[in-house]
């Protein structure tokens, strides 16, 4: 072959592998420079996952730290679809039967899942939820079984749900949550109003696992915050006295509802407060109906009757109209006013103010009411502020019904005193005791102490307010105390609730229900309100049955139970007893270790 052949044939070839070289230049270039970003995208997908990072929600605990409402450690159980244990339909078939046994779902739900293997959009499908919220007992043993086998794709993600370790404790106040999606969300109580503060931001991470799912590496995109933690003024241990006292009185007299509102004069701090009916939210099954889970203490206002009367009377001795020395003549026990007769529950002719108090005559208050005049008395229920809300953190607190001065009628001024006419929250009627019991000051009830940083341990403490002073007089409070003390003393309406070793003061009421346009002889609230000791309390509380049965009377149905919950909580407070009788021999006698009987 001619040399020129050879040299041209050596040409082409050269100048063809040159041509095949550039053609993978330009591959390499557009494979590593042009797709670079969208190719590695692509192998990135196959093989990282990005997963929403989950911090705790806020815990909630009483004012020493008990804890009220947690999280309780559990899983999420997922899968990706794009995993060579989902080729078969037989294999995905038994995945199915086994994931749905197991979590108490759907096996073909879950089927449907494990054989859809691409999205909407057409990328390939690389997460789809099983179950949510399973406890650590059926995740140990799926992975044990699911590691057997050797399932891969399948993978369990630490998260948490929310727990109420002593059931249904406190659990009206403390509130619930609900899933939704996936998410909590608050639905009553401490946990919806506080729910910005308790609700944790969440996190992102980035997974990358090997071709066999074995996770590689972890990165975090955005730092997870876990929820602020909520400390009440509530006392775990006295709640549990209180709620006690609350189950006796159902047991007893099996009301329509019953409640029991304790709080420190002095600060405003809630110590207790429960009710029934109620529920355990770790169990929703014994959810009855839905008035068990309302929140009754803050959210329903009632006709307060009696209990009422201390207001109107304490207001006409501030205003200097009348003294506890005073007479009025309770006129036998029926009087017509306004065109209406006013009954007592017992006839009563000439008593002193300190006796209509303590026996709890409705004409002898009524026209304490009237000599002080309408004027003077809606300056007093203003003082108190009824018809207004305490400012408790819960959303659904009613604030009751006061009418205006301009909108009374002939009979308001003698109805309103007697606790008719008027709707006041439990809250309200325990504000206004408690601003008897410390002297004359109305104070901002408080329920919750503060809130806690888990991270930081930075702590915001909710301050201590006293509104306003209520009474002009300094004494005022002090007499009408010592009027209050004759009710818990022999002739007074509600001996049941003395307290022996202490001067307990306080006051019934047995108010009849307002239905269909008339006062029922049937139906009634019973309620007894009261603080202890006397002269410098260390609580005030209010006991109320709606409705019960057997006996309506308010010194009976609620005055024990003031007595039976005070005992036992003054011995937790060390507050000694007043009197030197047997018993406080006992007491300084148990306190320095001696040999002696318990205190009853």
């Amino acid at each position: 072959m001619p040399k020129k052949g050879i040299a041209i044939r050596i040409i082409l070839s050269s100048l063809f592998f040159i041509l095949i070289f550039l053609i993978v230049i330009y591959k390499f270039y557009e494979l590593q420079i042009k797709r670079h970003t969208e190719l590695y995208e692509k192998a990135r997908s196959k093989y990282t996952q990005t997963i929403k990072q989950k911090a705790e929600r806020g815990k909630i605990f009483d004012v020493k730290g008990k804890l009220l409402a947690t999280n309780q450690p559990c899983f999420e159980i997922s899968i990706d679809p794009s995993f060579k244990t989902f080729e078969k339909e037989s294999d995905c078939r038994e995945i199915a039967e086994f994931l749905a046994k197991k979590t108490e779902n759907n096996a073909e739900e879950i089927f449907q899942k494990l054989t859809n293997k691409k999205l909407p959009d057409g990328r390939i499908r690389k997460y789809a939820k099983i179950a949510d919220f399973v406890d650590l007992d059926t995740a140990s043993e799926m992975k044990d079984y699911i590691k057997e086998k050797k399932w891969k794709g399948i993978f369990f993600i630490e998260k948490t749900k929310r727990y109420y370790p002593y059931n249904q404790l406190l659990i009206n106040i403390i509130g619930f949550v609900n899933i939704d999606k996936g998410q909590e969300i608050a639905q009553s109580g401490i946990e919806k109003t506080k729910e910005k503060s308790i609700t944790p931001e969440e996190g992102k991470i980035i997974i990358e696992r090997d071709r066999t799912g074995y996770t590689i590496e972890e990165h975090i995109l955005e730092q997870c915050r876990p929820g602020n933690d909520i400390y009440l003024t509530i006392s775990q241990e006295i709640q549990m006295i209180v709620e006690e006292e609350l189950d006796k009185i159902v047991q007893m007299y099996n009301p329509l509802s019953a409640y029991i509102v304790m709080a420190n004069p002095w600060n405003g701090n809630i110590m207790a407060i429960g009710q029934r009916p109620t529920f355990n939210p770790n169990d929703r099954s014994s959810i009855k109906s839905f008035e068990a889970m309302k929140d009754k203490v803050i959210s329903e206002a009632f006709e307060p009757g009696s209990i009422m009367k201390p207001i109107p009377v304490s207001g006409a001795i501030d205003f200097g109209i009348i003294n506890p020395d005073d007479t009025f003549d309770c006129e036998n026990g029926a009087w017509f006013y306004a065109g209406k007769i006013l009954r007592d529950a017992h006839p009563y002719s000439i008593l002193t103010v300190r006796e209509i108090i303590q026996k709890s005559s409705n004409i002898g208050t009524a026209k304490i009411a009237i000599k002080l005049g309408a004027k003077r008395l809606d300056n007093i229920f203003k003082r108190f502020e009824f018809g207004q809300k305490t400012g408790i953190p819960i959303q659904t607190e009613a604030k009751g019904i006061y009418r205006p001065l301009d909108k009374w009628d002939p009979l308001s001024i003698s109805r309103f005193p007697i606790g008719q006419g008027i709707l006041v929250s439990p809250l309200q009627i325990v504000r206004a005791y408690c601003a008897i019991a410390n002297g004359g000051n109305l104070v901002k009830l408080r329920l919750v102490d503060r809130e806690v940083n888990p991270t930081t341990n930075e702590s915001f403490i909710f301050p201590v307010e006293r509104e306003k002073k209520i009474f002009l007089r300094p004494d005022t409070a002090k007499k009408i105390t010592d009027m209050l003390k004759l009710v818990t003393k022999k002739g007074g309406t509600a001996e049941r609730a003395a307290i022996k070793g202490y001067e307990v003061a306080g006051k019934t009421g047995t108010s009849q229900k307002f239905i269909d346009g008339a006062y029922s002889n049937t139906k009634f609230h019973s309620s007894f309100i009261g603080f202890v000791p006397a002269d410098k309390p260390a609580f005030v509380m209010l006991i109320m049955a709606d409705e019960p049965n057997g006996n309506h009377y308010g010194g009976i149905v609620a005055a024990p139970s003031f007595r039976n919950i005070g005992e036992k909580v003054l011995r937790i407070l060390d507050i000694p007893p007043m009197y030197i009788d047997e018993y406080e021999e006992n007491y300084i006698k148990k306190k320095n270790g001696e040999d002696t009987q318990t205190i009853p």
